[in-house]
């Protein structure tokens, strides 16, 4: 559905009757359109997780076609997993980020398999444990996989107008102001109609008009053909919001609302009602106690296995590196870890030996922003060094920094000695954890992101911290790899 509002007048806080283009009756509202996606989820999901099982029993058994009770199991397991699903919300995903929806995605199927893993204990059948385990592991695989490909869709038709709610902004002051440029990139899933004005003094308004005032939102909500409210609290008094809530509950639409907190995941939020007030309830996230313990054992149990599993490839490169240029094989320099204490991290070497003599002569040539030092084209990396840095293969001797307590697989970009000394104060907090091999920098952008995007990410891991969001980015971080984004 698509429609525009025209510039209304405003009389004794009245909206008269504003002049609408008729939105196309015929065309898919954004609600249609995730009702539609999320039918299609509901069966890739189910497929899924039947074709897991299949591969799993295959792996376990060495048979095709399972039979008996095994077969009973493939054909009621997947729906029982979409069952969960519905439960947690994960047909409901345009409401929450991708890191709550990958959190719940691990919970439901977690909580599916154990069902199966419970079941076949009470009815004392011999269903294996190997094919219970390998069943899980491989339809998580599969239902991240399959929702990536979703996503991906989604972005698509949101570049060409779809999955995209026409939606009215309340409020008219600077917060209202940022919500509708923000709406200005396709991504942001929302298509701005126009402002509803508050008891609050209007700011100047540039591009969309003003439509009426908030005691008319629901005539406004209907003439309009908006699909979602996006409220900016900092311009509505309780008064105002109950107007707000009134709309909601008696036309049904979809409602945002602001929250002048800092960005934060939502799995740390929670609402409590205190003496008639709606709270927002914020927890903690410092890693301390268990946490840093759980954090730790995921680091060692996974660098471990890496190390093992990535064992020739060390090799090959090792060999590569000696055969094409003269020097070492590994690279060994100075790095600042956590709470500023010094440590030697570990690459392979990417670069003619003696590079960093050759620093200075370049600097002219720096492409990256604050005390960082990138050139996408230097001259000093070696062709397979270049090879290396393209595909991240330089930093898997970083694995044997994560066994050694230096470094963490997930954290901060561990920074120069150089690099620290020219921190504004803010700054330092990034170094309350361990640096890690990869992160949030890692997964968002690379080298493509400026100095103070790297350290306002990783302020944010740090204040977000969880198990759960260390495999989000773990998860996250092989795409990236494979599409050789920022790698230079």
């Amino acid at each position: 559905m698509q429609g525009r509002v025209e510039d209304v007048q405003l009389v004794e806080g009245r909206a008269l009757e504003p002049t609408i283009h008729v939105p196309d009756l015929g065309a898919p509202t954004a609600r249609d359109q995730y009702r539609r996606l999320y039918r299609w989820m509901a069966l890739t999901d189910m497929l899924s997780v039947a074709l897991a099982m299949l591969v799993a029993f295959w792996l376990r058994f060495r048979v095709t076609l399972p039979a008996g009770e095994f077969l009973t199991l493939l054909l009621v397991t997947p729906l029982v997993v979409v069952g969960v699903f519905a439960l947690f919300k994960l047909y409901s995903v345009h409401r929450f980020t991708p890191a709550e929806e990958f959190r719940r995605i691990i919970l439901a199927v977690s909580l599916a398999l154990a069902g199966l893993a419970i079941t076949s204990f009470w009815a004392k059948e011999s269903f294996s444990r190997a094919w219970i385990g390998l069943s899980w592991a491989l339809s998580l695989l599969a239902t991240l996989v399959s929702r990536r490909l979703w996503h991906g869709y989604v972005r698509r038709r949101r570049i060409r107008g779809g999955y995209s709610f026409l939606t009215l902004i309340v409020g008219t002051n600077d917060e209202a102001i940022h919500l509708e440029e923000l709406m200005r990139a396709p991504s942001f899933g929302y298509r701005a109609l126009g402002f509803v004005s508050t008891a609050q003094v209007p700011t100047s308004m540039d591009g969309l008009p003003i439509l009426g005032g908030i005691r008319n939102l629901r005539d406004l909500i209907r003439q309009s053909g908006a699909e979602c409210i996006f409220v900016a609290a900092s311009a509505l008094g309780v008064e105002e919001m109950g107007h707000v809530a009134k709309a909601v509950r008696l036309e049904g639409v979809e409602v945002r609302v602001t929250a002048t907190l800092p960005q934060v995941l939502s799995s740390r939020l929670s609402v409590q009602p205190i003496g008639g007030v709606m709270a927002i309830s914020l927890t903690p996230a410092r890693l301390s106690g268990s946490q840093a313990i759980a954090k730790r054992v995921f680091d060692l149990v996974v660098a471990g296995l890496g190390t093992l599993v990535t064992t020739p490839l060390w090799l090959v490169v090792a060999i590569a590196i000696k055969v094409t240029s003269p020097g070492p094989v590994l690279y060994r320099q100075a790095r600042v870890g956590q709470r500023g204490r010094p440590f030697t991290m570990l690459k392979f070497r990417t670069m003619v030996n003696g590079a960093d003599s050759m620093l200075e002569a370049l600097r002219a040539r720096n492409e990256a922003s604050g005390p960082l030092f990138k050139l996408r084209d230097d001259p000093r990396v070696t062709r397979v060094g270049r090879w290396l840095r393209r595909w991240s293969l330089d930093e898997l001797p970083q694995l044997l920094n994560v066994l050694r307590g230096d470094m963490s697989l997930v954290g901060p970009r561990p920074p120069l000695p150089e690099e620290v000394r020219q921190y504004e104060e803010w700054q330092f907090d990034r170094l309350e954890v361990r640096p890690g091999i990869t992160g949030l920098w890692q997964v968002s952008g690379r080298s493509d992101l400026s100095f103070e995007e790297y350290v306002r990410l990783d302020l944010f891991y740090i204040e977000n911290w969880s198990l759960a969001y260390d495999l989000y980015i773990v998860a996250k971080t092989l795409p990236i790899l494979l599409s050789r984004r920022g790698a230079y």
